[in-house]
């Protein structure tokens, strides 16, 4: 413990500052100014090195959060990406994305604002990868086991590193035309610049973890010829099924999915596009859907340049401090705002959306009106109703599981009372050598489960392929990898 007075001196809670918002919405980078190294040092001095870290409990991932604050108040950088990479495999990226439940479980967060976990990692390997400490980590030997991994999102990722690491031949299998999943075509540039994963990328290329693109796992190779060809299997394609609304209007154009607009923005950032052929330029923007995905939404549509956007949450606004459902050391039910946020739009709580209307096959507006919880249900509240304008329509009311036709029901995988995969505690499906990891097996949930999961079903797989014999001669073709 470096200042052992730290939180006693130092009791403000310091972030970076935001770009003023007239300035970000004329690009997309990331929002955020650099963090002065003196002003994060005295935030890392204020982590109390507490007898029972609760951050280790609320981090699904178990990062050694008081080491590595202590290293960086020491100025031992070097020490604290190894820390930090000891349990964390991509802190660039949970870094930026993360909702951080190891700040709200923070002991200094009960009485006073908690410590400033998040930036102090994400700090740390970005000064890493800056100083050239992020270098290629290979295995020993080689086991001549080989796995498959279908799907390159974090859960994805996180295994097929592990696996190379122990020694294994690992191949991962992505459907779309770049490596990612969703870090690379649902997150936004100004959440998440796309370099920080082609870095990553490249260590684990030179780890010599293989990547296939534009490959439909279940339709371009067979359930059948990926068991055959493959010793293990790890299913980490994340749970895609998006929830739909299937109210009167919405077979009207301009109603979209918001994995529909989101990647397309991307694409266009990526240099695939010219401009994109989902557009909020010069529309009336709804978003339904008041979560993480609606404010990417947001964002997205402010860059845009929209006319007007409005945000509908069902659920009735947060209060401003903590609610007393979610005590300490819970992750708190709060009012928040996202950059996004503070970038314009209206957001309205407590709405639910009755039918669209349009005129000649496009919605030009939704009928909707406000609803109160009783007894576990939503319901209207007479004489709330209102009609609003709309060109354009974006559905982020999150996802429902994993995609069922094709891979999953050819491989014969069971699925649970929820319809992800089911798994027991080795994290096996009911299929021998068949591995699930991430929001395909645990649902929509958070990026640091998502790693989390990828490396403890990589653990798995790798006990489990001691008791296995290696197929006879190599599959992997010769070819350079794909991304």
């Amino acid at each position: 413990m470096g200042d052992p007075s730290g939180f006693l001196k130092h009791t403000s809670r310091e972030l970076p500052v935001r770009r003023p918002v007239p300035l970000r919405l004329l690009d997309w980078k990331e929002v955020y100014e650099e963090f002065p190294k003196e002003t994060l040092q005295t935030q890392a001095s204020r982590c109390m090195d507490c007898g029972i870290p609760f951050c280790h409990n609320g981090c699904p991932l178990g990062n050694l959060i008081p080491e590595w604050n202590d290293l960086v108040f020491k100025d031992h950088w070097h020490d604290a990406i190894e820390r930090l990479h000891a349990t964390n495999n991509f802190p660039e990226f949970t870094g930026r994305l993360c909702p951080a439940p190891c700040e709200a479980s923070c002991v200094l967060g009960i009485n006073q604002d908690p410590v400033t976990i998040k930036q102090v990692e994400v700090e740390i390997i970005d000064k890493a990868f800056d100083e050239g400490w992020v270098k290629p980590v290979r295995a020993a030997h080689a086991t001549n086991k080989r796995v498959a991994v279908v799907g390159s999102g974090p859960a994805g990722l996180a295994a097929a590193q592990q696996l190379t690491r122990a020694g294994h031949a690992v191949t991962v299998f992505e459907r779309a035309d770049r490596i990612g999943g969703l870090l690379r075509y649902g997150i936004p540039e100004f959440k998440m610049e796309k370099r920080h994963i082609d870095r990553r990328l490249e260590q684990m290329e030179a780890e010599g973890t293989v990547f296939k693109t534009n490959v439909n796992v279940g339709v371009d190779i067979t359930a059948d010829e990926l068991r055959e060809q493959f010793d293990a299997v790890v299913l980490a394609g994340g749970a895609t099924a998006a929830r739909d609304l299937p109210i009167p209007g919405r077979e009207l154009d301009g109603i979209h999915q918001a994995m529909e607009f989101l990647p397309i923005a991307n694409r266009v950032q990526l240099g695939d596009l010219d401009a994109p052929t989902i557009t909020a330029e010069g529309k009336k923007v709804v978003i339904i859907g008041g979560g993480d995905t609606g404010a990417d939404c947001l964002g997205t549509s402010h860059r845009q340049g929209a006319a007007s956007v409005h945000q509908f949450e069902i659920m009735p606004r947060p209060p401003e401090t903590r609610a007393e459902q979610t005590p300490w050391p819970t992750y708190p039910l709060m009012f928040r705002v996202a950059s996004a946020h503070e970038e314009g739009g209206e957001r309205l709580f407590s709405v639910n959306t009755e039918n669209f209307v349009g005129e000649n096959g496009k919605v030009t507006g939704l009928k909707a009106h406000e609803v109160e919880m009783k007894s576990g249900r939503f319901e209207k509240v007479e004489g709330s109703d209102f009609e609003l304008e709309a060109d354009l329509v974006l559905l982020a009311m999150g996802f429902v599981g994993p995609e069922k036709p094709g891979l999953l029901t050819d491989l014969g995988v069971d699925l649970n009372e929820r319809g992800n995969v089911a798994r027991t505690s080795k994290w096996n499906t009911n299929v021998d050598g068949v591995f699930v990891a991430g929001d395909m097996g645990r649902g929509q949930s958070l990026i640091v489960w998502a790693i989390a999961e990828g490396r403890s079903a990589a653990a798995a797989v790798d006990t489990y392929l001691e008791g296995v014999t290696a197929l006879p001669s190599p599959i992997h073709p010769t070819a350079a990898p794909q991304r």
